[in-house]
């Protein structure tokens, strides 16, 4: 039996939508039996592989990484679903959009407000550069299905999940189909 390769990301958020997905508990067990995690903050894999079929994002686009990650992740991946109220809107990740530009938030943060030697963080490869305004994954590139909720529910994770595998379209209330 040839097993969905199935990819769980990461992006702007707070990881309550790996907690959500974390919660189906036993059924994890059952799930495995018919999917291959292929990457996944749970399993720490560096890039993110070809063949996907199926790819869970959680979180909105934020930074550079993120922009490079996602489109990687659409380049790559059979079918992609918005995971959750930040990958569908932006929701609590783009809480920032209205404070201006990256630079100027950064600014107040590290240099009015906090760091009291005045730096801010810039050494490359560490810390990640923001974007101006943080997106839902659809601005920057197509989704097949959003699953909304904030954090959408573990039983709400199964059934769309229960429904792919059977081969047949998930039903999700509140048009976000």
């Amino acid at each position: 039996m040839n097993r969905l390769k199935l990819a769980t990301v990461w992006l702007g958020g707070c990881s309550g939508c790996h907690m959500s997905l974390l919660d189906l508990d036993e059924w994890l067990i059952d799930l495995a039996a018919h999917v291959e995690l292929v990457y996944s903050p749970i399993a720490d894999q560096k890039t993110f592989p070809e063949g996907v079929d199926l790819a869970l994002v959680e979180g909105a686009i934020a930074n550079e990484e993120h922009l490079e990650l996602i489109q990687d992740v659409r380049e790559r991946s059979r079918m992609v679903i918005a995971l959750g109220d930040c990958a569908v809107t932006g929701n609590v990740t783009a809480l920032r959009n209205p404070l201006g530009e990256a630079r100027s938030i950064l600014q107040q943060v590290y240099i009015e407000h906090g760091d009291p030697r005045g730096i801010l963080p810039s050494t490359p490869g560490i810390v990640p550069i923001l974007l101006d305004q943080v997106v839902p994954i659809h601005m920057i590139i197509p989704v097949d299905l959003f699953l909304a909720g904030c954090p959408p529910s573990g039983p709400r994770i199964r059934a769309v999940l229960e429904a792919l595998l059977a081969g047949t379209p998930p039903e999700l209330a509140g048009g976000f189909g």
